[in-house]
């Protein structure tokens, strides 16, 4: 199967009944497009996740990516850190992402260590690592998951390991969270999605997509055992947030 990345136009054309999102082929074959016109920041995400590990991360320590999708993140530590500053395992539930991310890393970063795991992120068994990556994922698992899995992450987590939780979120303020959600549909009518997109995949995304409130998600990390945790980036309704265990 070809690496090219298409447009995204999943819901460009009226349907009759839009269906669930979910994570097939046909999503993947737009991914790239869909998440830099759909997500403010995740550039700069991305950018500082091997600034992120250089400072908090041993040498050769282990990384897990959730729900890695297309490899994003692993490629962002790759380009920037040498082959052996650290061992890399992405998961994703969706077999179409594993395969395509698999191959990407084959071509793109064959000498570092990345391999890529089709599992659920609640099961898994975890090995002991440096630092967990979860970017926009625990959004799409049940709230009443959420909770249990950050605790199984914590104790993954080795002494002075990190937790990086990237979110969609909503603001308890209903004002002040419409004003965030219309400037959001502004950002991407500027990113050119019509109105009819916005709309679907809005609906599309109903009760796939339930966000916390910032204020939640430093609850539950302190919930899960995670003494401190920052907001170190935010931009509209999306937030990013670095958790840390104590040496």
């Amino acid at each position: 199967m070809s690496n090219a990345s298409y447009r995204d136009a999943i819901f460009s054309t009226p349907l009759d009944r839009v269906a669930r999102f979910s994570f097939d082929e046909q999503v993947v074959a737009c991914f790239p497009d869909m998440v830099r016109r759909s997500i403010p920041g995740y550039g700069q995400i991305l950018g500082m996740l091997s600034l992120i590990a250089q400072r908090h991360l041993r040498h050769g320590g282990h990384v897990y990516d959730l729900g890695c999708s297309l490899g994003a993140s692993g490629l962002a530590l790759a380009g920037a850190l040498a082959p052996d500053a650290f061992h890399y395992t992405g998961v994703d539930l969706s077999p179409a992402m594993v395969s395509r991310a698999r191959q990407t890393f084959a071509q793109e970063c064959p000498d570092h260590a990345m391999s890529v795991e089709e599992a659920d992120i609640r099961t898994l068994e975890y090995a002991p690592s440096g630092m967990v990556i979860l970017n926009f994922t625990l959004q799409f698992l049940p709230p009443a998951d959420r909770d249990a899995l950050l605790k199984r992450l914590f104790d993954a987590l080795e002494p002075g390991g990190v937790l990086v939780l990237s979110e969609k979120t909503v603001d308890a303020d209903e004002r002040d969270n419409a004003w965030r959600v219309e400037r959001y549909h502004d950002f991407k009518r500027a990113n050119g999605y019509s109105d009819l997109e916005i709309s679907q995949k809005r609906t599309a995304l109903e009760n796939v997509l339930v966000p916390d409130t910032l204020d939640a998600l430093h609850e539950r990390l302190q919930q899960a055992g995670f003494p401190r945790s920052v907001t170190w980036f935010q931009y509209l309704n999306f937030a990013s947030v670095i958790a840390f265990k104590e040496a």
